[in-house]
């Protein structure tokens, strides 16, 4: 697909799992909400499903102008190829100028299959989407309005910002977490199109026997006060520091990738770039030297208090409160602290 029609709209794909839209998706509308706004064009959501129809007064209560409604009893779960054709047909036949996906394992599988076949660039893992003007250095072109796909590149030393002005519509995933997730407006409406899908068993490919699926060890999205340990912890037995201090908070764990490597904690509790983005109203980090990749998931905290050994550590220059010191020292006096206040 070219960029002859630029009047395309900016498409969110509604992921969904057993009739729940994923945060993911609604996050990311806000988003695309604002993209679509500054282009002048209707954002729509594309839902794929059984028996999801419900879902769309949520997608319109979160911004869209309308959704791309395939309902079939054989998407009730979902496969790559039945997934990707009828996203590429839509597509062919709507022509929309960008769409994302959240980077989550479905979108990691879906949106590669989709911008290969539809011949189109796609950047994964984004921090942020901004519209903006291009120049081409070769040939001197100017494209107007082009979607700026940003990320973080060279193990998060520096942030990309990549552009496809040739081939559409322009794809990208997007982190979870990264965009807020704004509040719906009750009320609002929007336009359903139905689009008709044509499925049989043979074109799954796989047959789903049983489904297991392991539950979250800690939800940190949706934490007002998380607690995170870092390498500086030393051992998953210290770990128990990092669990007392957020027992007496009320608090969340988490942990930097460098102590989940490590094998101190769960990768469930992993804050950054490569884990969950988070926006606490209170972040405490411990014991973490605060490397980009981490500061990526946290740095938007309310309020900040890293405790650190070593006052040149990274994490300080995010900190709006800093405790030079061993934390296994100062993490029973902050305990002790709170004891005595409760």
């Amino acid at each position: 697909m070219d960029t002859i029609n630029r009047q395309g709209e900016v498409w969110v794909f509604a992921q969904q799992t057993d009739g729940k839209a994923a945060d993911v998706g609604l996050e990311l509308m806000s988003k695309a909400r604002e993209l679509a706004d500054q282009l002048g064009v209707p954002m729509a959501a594309v839902l794929l499903g059984s028996q999801v129809r419900r879902l769309c007064e949520t997608l319109f209560g979160h911004g869209a102008d309308k959704v791309y409604l395939a309902e079939h009893s054989l998407l009730a779960h979902y496969q790559t190829n039945p997934y990707a054709r009828i996203i590429v047909d839509l597509a062919r036949k709507e022509r929309p100028q960008a769409m994302v996906f959240g980077a989550t394992a479905m979108g990691r599988d879906l949106a590669p299959r989709v911008a290969s076949a539809l011949r189109c660039g796609l950047t994964a893992d984004c921090t942020d989407l901004e519209i903006g003007d291009y120049k081409d250095p070769v040939n001197k072109e100017n494209y107007r309005d082009i979607l700026y796909q940003i990320r973080p590149a060279f193990g998060g030393n520096i942030i990309a910002t990549i552009v496809n002005p040739r081939h559409w519509p322009q794809l990208a995933t997007v982190r979870e977490g990264v965009m807020r997730l704004a509040d719906p407006q009750v009320g609002r409406t929007g336009k359903i199109v139905d689009f008709p899908v044509e499925l049989k068993p043979e074109d799954l490919g796989l047959v789903l026997r049983e489904t297991f699926k392991a539950p979250k060890k800690v939800n940190l999205k949706a934490a007002r006060v998380i607690v995170a340990g870092g390498m500086g912890v030393g051992s998953k037995e210290n770990f128990a520091l990092i669990y007392d201090l957020a027992n007496v908070l009320g608090a969340a764990v988490g942990a930097s990738r460098a102590a989940v490597d490590a094998g101190f904690i769960d990768k469930d509790h992993q804050v950054g770039q490569t884990g969950t983005t988070v926006r606490p109203v209170l972040y405490i980090a411990c014991g973490i030297s605060g490397a980009v990749q981490h500061r990526a998931g946290m740095s938007e905290s309310n309020r900040i208090v890293a405790v650190n050994k070593d006052p040149q550590a990274p994490i300080f220059g995010v900190a709006h409160y800093a405790i030079v010191g061993d934390l296994k020292k100062v993490v029973p006096m902050m305990v002790d602290a709170v004891r005595k206040r409760g």
